[in-house]
């Protein structure tokens, strides 16, 4: 009990003490109504992220997906679990280049498209390129 700080009515205020200086606080009646449904705060992980062994988050540079709501300095969060299928928004490695582009694949054919004028569609060659995909994009952080 000597740990126990109290404080009595003659208390004269201190700048520094707030309500969470107080340890336990002995209440009479019922709580409010409005408790039995509070909720917690928002927790982005729990919210953006499914498979949080396989998820990464990556700064987008360039106006490739301008279409897509990708901007030049958003952040993608990019799930490699999740198959990679046409029309999905894929992070790709071609001839060591990093490239974010939307998949189109066909029958025989694979392509990536961007979502801007400014920009050719790439049609890839299995014999020629060297491919690889890091991952679908599931969400994008647009700031402002």
């Amino acid at each position: 009990m000597e740990d126990d700080i109290y404080y009595n009515p003659a208390y004269k205020g201190s700048k520094r003490f707030n309500q969470w200086d107080v340890k336990t606080a002995d209440a009479t009646g019922f709580g409010a109504a409005a408790d039995d449904y509070m909720e917690r705060g928002i927790d982005l992980n729990e919210q953006l992220i499914h498979n949080k062994p396989a998820t990464y988050f990556m700064r987008v540079r360039g106006n490739a997906m301008t279409g897509a709501g990708i901007h030049d300095g958003d952040i993608v969060i990019v799930d490699r679990s999740i198959k990679p299928v046409s029309g999905k928004v894929i992070i790709a490695v071609l001839d060591g280049e990093m490239i974010i582009r939307r998949m189109e694949k066909t029958f025989n054919k694979l392509r990536l498209i961007p979502e801007t004028p400014k920009l050719a569609t790439i049609e890839i060659d299995p014999g020629c390129n060297t491919f690889q995909v890091w991952g679908v994009v599931t969400w994008v952080i647009h700031a402002p």
